[in-house]
Order: C-alpha cells, then structure tokens, then sequence
C-alpha cells in the first residue's frame, strides 16, 4: 500500500488531483481561463508527469461536465448542488475513471482525501454506482453533450454541423507544427513520424513533452493548429514586402509570415505575451519589428503591403482543446465592438494594392461572418480551395470557414473564420 509521503502528509496522487480540483474551481466558479489559472496551480507540484495528468483530468472533467453530471444525479437521492465540493470530487474522480482509464481503487485513494470532513461514504456510492452503470452500457456517450447555452446558440448557428462539432470534441486533439522551411515537409513528416496535410505542416500524435521532439531545439518548426495556419497562407509569399501582424502575440502567425519572406511587424499591446512571441522568434531563427502598443491608439509610420488581425475573440473554435471556453461566460458583444473598431483601423494602414485578412479563432457568427459582412470600404478578395489545406474548402460568400467535425478523418481542426480584402 503506498505511504504518504514525508514532504505533505498525503499519499502519492493526491496533490495532482488537488490541483486537478483548483483548476477546476477556478474555471467553474472564477470564470479564469485554464491556461492562466494552470501555471500558479501546478506549479507547486514537482514531477512533470503529476503536473500533466492534474491538468488531463481537469480538462476531461470539463470535456464531459454535462454527462459527468448526468451520471452523478442519476446515483442518488440527494442531489448534490451544482457548486458542491463533493460534485467536483466526483467530476475528476469519473473523468480518470471513464476517460483516462484510471483504475477505480486509485481514483479513489486518491480522491476521497479531498472530501476530508465532507461526504466521503456518499461520494464513494455514487462513485460504485456510476461505474457499475458504466459496466452495464450507462455510462458516457460517444460524443460529449455541450453545454445548454451552448448547444442553443450553435443549433441556431450550425443547425446542420453541431451534431459533428460535438462529436469532435471527444477527444483531446492531435499535435499540429507549422515548419520553418516548408519545402521540406516531406522531410519532417518522416522524421517524426507525422502527416502532412497541407504544405509546411506536420501532425503528430499527441506524445511527452514538446520540448523533447526532434527540431525543437534548431528551431524547425513551432506548435500551430491547422486551422491557425490558414490566415497568414491567404498571403502568399511575402518577398520583401510589408505586413503588419495586430494582435500577434504569442506569435504563430507572425512566424508564418516571416518564414515566408515578409519583413513583419508584430504589433501587441501585452508587454508580457510579447516577451514569448520574441523567445519563440529567436528559436526559429527568424527576424522581425516588434512593438508593443494598443492597436486602436497606434499610427503607424507608413502604409502596409498587407495586414493580418487574429482578433481577441470568444475563442469558443478552441474547444476541443480548450474545453473551459464553454463553462465560461464571455462578454462576447464587448468583443464584437473591439473586432469592429480593429477592422476600421487596419482598412487605413494599408496600400492601394494591399490586402487585409481577418480572422478569429470562434464559432460565433457575431464574431465572424457577421464582422466581414460589415466591411464596406474594401472590396472582398474571394478565398479560394487552392489556398487551403487539403479537404477545406471557402464559404459561398468567399470566406473560410471550419469548426472541430471538419477533417474527422485526419483528427479534427480548431474553429477558424477568415475573410481578405483589397482596395
């Protein structure tokens, strides 16, 4: 049996699942989002494998919360409120069961110290009870249910794509890298042992630490999702010219342009998030103008061959690997009007043969199809299917537009919308 261990009085495993609980409290109850509130939390917890699996099974309890929460009613009499400590307990404990494959004596070893002074005995029932449901075909459906705002505003919206968006959120994404050097795709595939699905891409299966994967070192490449990548390729080849990049930080994007032979500016107004679009550029190798500045206080010295807004956005087009965007309530008519004010501002930074693209990784209408369909001062350059990765293909209207159902077959792609136009 495993001794607690010297350093916290708690046996092996129970730390990580504390954490897992923090995490959960803060995205829940905070509304932080999980990627800000992780570091603080894990940091206290030495081993890197312990800091991985908190953070897996925070985002699988988040992956499958409305059915988790089925279940959990479904095992008792005595409901438990939504807000309850003994509820989250459960969450986690059947998220390492049912998703992660834990066994069931070590999920609860391991979870019921966190209900010291709460209802342990109940929380171990309805526990028993769920599994033994689960052994009986009750347990969690093929794809996860989404939240009930959710699910009415993408029925609206995607009447004929939320039954398939749903199903791609199963599981946690594959990992995709956009190369340094594109030509050499083929290459990199092989070498790490990935697929390619478009030119400069390579998608691995998700594995240990990043930081341990053959080109990272050299620089040969940078984490990206696919649908990510699709903005900066509208652009084409830079040679020479000028693209100014707003709201480039953490800097995919601005790499994307760089590698491809614009001299970039990089434009954010996070000092802070700059700092790591700079350390990301620096180990690629690639060079470019950074300024840190508010893009609606900003003049720019002289006009742009092209420019590229990645908007602050809901970025609900995330969910399959951020699955906290959809438990957290956004102010998504703040963001639209911010979107709005971006789009007028970048319209005059750019030269009368210039282009502009527009994008923003959400699945809202407000924030996409509605905001291009607004810009009148520019006239649309259509988006066509030889500009984007194999099995995409543009919106009637001339856009771009995916969401996580797309691409099933090859593991999925983020929801992405894009517009470009020219004077």
């Amino acid at each position: 049996m495993a001794r607690p261990s010297p350093q916290t009085d708690e046996l092996p495993g129970v730390p990580a699942r504390r954490a897992a609980l923090r995490l959960l409290d803060a995205v829940l109850r905070r509304g932080d989002p999980l990627d800000q509130a992780a570091p603080p939390v894990l940091r206290a917890i030495e081993r890197g494998d312990d800091r991985a699996l908190a953070l897996a099974i925070a985002q699988e309890a988040l992956r499958w919360l409305p059915d988790l929460d089925r279940l959990i009613d479904g095992a008792t009499r005595q409901i438990l409120p939504k807000d309850a400590k003994a509820r989250s307990v459960l969450r986690l404990m059947l998220a390492q069961a049912l998703r992660l494959g834990l066994p069931p004596h070590a999920v609860i070893a391991t979870g019921l110290p966190l209900l010291i002074g709460g209802p342990r005995r109940l929380a171990h029932g309805v526990f028993s009870a769920v599994l033994k449901g689960a052994n009986d075909e009750g347990g969690l459906p093929e794809s996860p249910a989404l939240p009930a705002a959710t699910l009415e505003r993408w029925s609206t919206a995607w009447p004929d794509r939320v039954e398939a968006i749903a199903k791609g959120l199963a599981v946690p994404p594959p990992l995709d890298l956009s190369l340094r050097d594109p030509a050499r795709t083929d290459e990199w595939a092989e070498r790490l042992g990935g697929t390619s699905l478009a030119p400069g891409h390579v998608r691995l299966a998700r594995s240990g630490a990043i930081e341990q994967l053959e080109g990272f070192a050299e620089g040969a490449w940078w984490v990206q999702d696919l649908a990510a990548s699709v903005p900066a390729r509208l652009l084409g080849p830079g040679e020479g010219r000028r693209v100014l990049d707003l709201c480039a930080a953490p800097g995919g994007k601005t790499m994307q342009l760089a590698a491809a032979g614009w001299h970039v500016t990089a434009l954010d107004k996070s000092a802070r998030r700059l700092e790591r679009l700079k350390e990301n550029v620096a180990r690629v190798g690639l060079s470019v103008e950074v300024i840190a500045a508010d893009a609606m206080q900003w003049r720019p010295s002289e006009l742009y061959d092209a420019v590229l807004i990645d908007a602050p956005c809901s970025a609900t087009g995330t969910c399959r690997r951020h699955p906290d965007v959809l438990h957290r309530l956004i102010d998504q008519t703040g963001l639209e009007d911010l979107q709005r004010a971006l789009l007028e501002r970048a319209s005059g930074a750019i030269r009368a043969d210039g282009r502009l693209v527009y994008a923003v990784c959400s699945l809202e209408p407000g924030e996409g199809e509605a905001q291009a369909a607004w810009v009148k001062a520019l006239g649309p350059v259509p988006i066509t299917a030889d500009q984007l990765p194999a099995g995409l293909t543009s919106t009637p209207d001339g856009w771009f537009r995916s969401d996580p159902g797309m691409l099933a077959e090859h593991g999925g792609i983020d929801g992405f919308f894009a517009a470009m136009w020219g004077k």
